[in-house]
């Protein structure tokens, strides 16, 4: 049976996000080959990965094309539009592209998916969680959310059984 992955922020192709936030990588090449294996060997071909922004870069100075990225990963891809994604992101063959997603068939009370973190979101006082992005680690969980960026998860995407064991961990609102 296949396994459902969550990730945000790999930023493939971009150079001055290992400056920017202090990235273990001499260079692109070096940072986008490890996340591409990190990828590959956690998520498998039948495997659905949503991407919760912020995919890939691009520029004119580009090492490597973003399809030919795209196509070296693994899994059903689905994409979480992030600030950084471009039109021609979008028209990269994922699954879907959405601005936020409510997830409803991995837990009872249902996944908030956004780029941006939320103080507040559907179901929040219900139980719901919420998975987001774009802060690369520099903001810490609120209820039953956490950021699920490469830069807090060792540039690897997580499994939905990893992540419901630390929300098992995490307090959340009452009414």
């Amino acid at each position: 049976m296949p396994n459902t992955f969550f990730t945000a922020d790999p930023h493939f192709n971009h150079a001055k996000i290992i400056q920017h936030c202090n990235r273990p990588f001499s260079c692109v090449e070096e940072m986008d080959e490890a996340m591409i294996e990190n990828w590959n060997t956690t998520v498998g071909h039948r495997d659905k990965i949503i991407v919760l922004g912020d995919y890939v870069f691009y520029s004119k100075r580009a090492v490597t094309d973003p399809m030919g990225i795209f196509r070296r990963l693994n899994g059903q891809k689905h994409l979480i539009i992030g600030n950084h994604d471009r039109e021609a992101t979008f028209k990269l063959p994922w699954a879907w592209v959405k601005d936020t997603y409510f997830l409803k068939h991995l837990n009872q009370e249902g996944i908030w998916l956004s780029h941006y973190p939320h103080r507040s979101w559907r179901n929040s006082f219900h139980g719901s969680w919420h998975l987001f992005g774009h802060n690369h680690g520099n903001m810490p969980p609120y209820g039953k959310s956490f950021d699920i960026g490469v830069d807090c998860w060792d540039f690897t995407p997580v499994e939905f059984e990893i992540i419901k064991m630390r929300m098992d961990e995490l307090e959340g609102f009452h009414e």
